[in-house]
């Protein structure tokens, strides 16, 4: 087997995605009757909303609106059923006692829900919304004048149907609580297929990866680097093949995204992190350490927000600063959208094993920054920071892994002693349950918040 074919040959070319997940239906339901009374949205302000959930629907590019009004429970049906089984709902509330004739339906059925509520003429329903979620039902409200949030709420309701689509490739060891590789929890839970895959597979197809495609790929890391510090261009050869195999291996086994367990022992192979960069830039989550909450997390966070995460090790707190550490050395160079700028990077060794080709990326300073997790398969941590340092490391010298980001937070003291929030239960004296952490760029707490209402899932704050 040769893989001189292999799409990712010559340029800036990546191979195309593997097969994504099909666009998805949400059923928007304009609830209630819209009229130029009190307590009443005009029909004109409607005609906004569906003009705004059009342009949603191109910018997110996955997702298709099936649009109606209804004001009694057969209306509902009738609406839920042409927008088929595993279609969330978005209710615009439109008159008042509107949402509360629609969404008994909507909840029988058990799907999630987002209500948008325009203050005043939206009515009354909106309060009913705090008791729903207290009866366990799936639902969150976006409340204000602001009609973007429309697309922010069909953003955070397509996740739930693109989990029941997506497949991930996983080898063991797998870390992390161990709910999260469970396969038929995992599925239970989430929707999400773990594939597993042998370990010899991997030197199959390095073994056959073309030399030509590379020394290509060697090229761009190199030609784009600001620097090589420590690595040989066969070191970044070697990267760069473990990454085309990687690459291939996604397409091969038609996945959303992958874990790998043995990355330690990788040395000999060519190390996986520039892969692992590259995948995440893509829009294909990629996490080392087999860490499996690390890996469902970023996938939950690609659908939401189209953004890469940096997976990395808690390095600590440093309460004379005020400031949390994030370090690895698989970082993604684009942190806003695969279309979005690549940060600046080196090319180092690996910072534990002294050899290889990893990149140390350099992250915006001042950047507003989310820590994530899902553990346990029911409940999400989250704090946020400001980076402050992205220190490059001189030569010679070895820190924790080759990327780091220092960012100040809230309350460095209370994140400290809060760690894990005591959500970890016994996992917290696990390595790596209680070591990663995913840090998106911006603030994405009301985000985490809305979608822990859909998903069923507890957020539990640490900082």
């Amino acid at each position: 087997m040769t893989l001189a074919t292999n799409p990712l040959a010559g340029g800036d070319a990546a191979s195309p995605p593997p097969a994504p997940p099909s666009k998805v239906r949400i059923c928007a339901i304009v609830a209630g009757a819209p009229a130029q009374r009190s307590w009443c949205v005009p029909p004109a302000k409607i005609e906004e909303v569906k003009q705004r959930l059009a342009e949603a629907e191109k910018n997110l590019g996955n997702v298709e609106f099936v649009v109606g009004q209804a004001s009694n429970a057969e209306q509902t049906a009738r609406l839920l059923e042409q927008a088929g089984p595993e279609a969330p709902v978005l209710a615009i509330s439109a008159s008042i006692f509107g949402l509360r004739s629609v969404m008994p339906v909507v909840f029988q059925q058990g799907r999630p829900a987002a209500v948008f509520h325009l203050p005043v003429i939206g009515g009354h329903d909106w309060c009913l919304v705090p008791p729903w979620q207290a009866e366990g039902h799936r639902v969150t409200l976006f409340e204000g004048t602001d009609y973007g949030e429309l697309e922010r709420a069909a953003a955070l309701l397509r996740v739930i149907p693109l989990l029941r689509q997506s497949r991930v490739l996983v080898s063991a060891p797998l870390k992390g609580t161990p709910e999260s590789f469970a396969p038929d929890q995992v599925k239970e839970r989430l929707g999400v297929e773990l594939v597993a895959i042998d370990d010899r597979r991997y030197d199959e197809v390095l073994a056959a990866v073309d030399a030509q495609t590379a020394e290509a790929e060697a090229k761009r890391w190199i030609d784009q680097a600001e620097r090589i510090v420590e690595p040989q261009r066969e070191d970044v050869v070697k990267a760069a093949r473990a990454s085309l195999a990687l690459d291939y291996l996604i397409a091969e086994n038609r996945v959303q995204g992958l874990a790998v367990g043995t990355c330690m022992r990788w040395l000999p192979r060519g190390f996986p992190c520039l892969g692992f960069s590259r995948l995440n830039d893509r829009g294909i989550p990629a996490a080392c350490d087999g860490d499996t909450d690390c890996l469902l997390t970023m996938l939950i966070g690609q659908y939401a927000f189209n953004r890469a995460g940096f997976m990395g090790n808690a390095a600590g707190v440093d309460t004379a600063r005020n400031v949390f550490h994030l370090s690895h050395c698989s970082a993604p160079l684009r942190m806003e959208g695969p279309d979005g700028p690549a940060m600046p990077y080196l090319l180092r060794r690996h910072a534990e094993v002294r050899g290889g080709a990893v990149p140390e990326v350099h992250y915006r300073v001042g950047q507003k920054v989310t820590f994530t997790k899902l553990i346990h398969l029911e409940a999400l941590l989250v704090f946020t920071g400001k980076i402050v340092e992205a220190p490059e490391v001189p030569e010679g010298t070895e820190r924790g892994c080759r990327t780091e980001l220092v960012a100040e937070v809230a309350d460095g003291f209370k994140l400290l002693f809060n760690w894990g929030g005591g959500a970890l239960g016994k996992s917290a004296k696990d390595y790596y349950a209680s070591l990663h952490r995913v840090a998106y760029y911006g603030d994405r707490v009301q985000s985490i918040r809305h979608l822990a209402h859909l998903m069923g899932l507890r957020v539990v704050e640490e900082g």
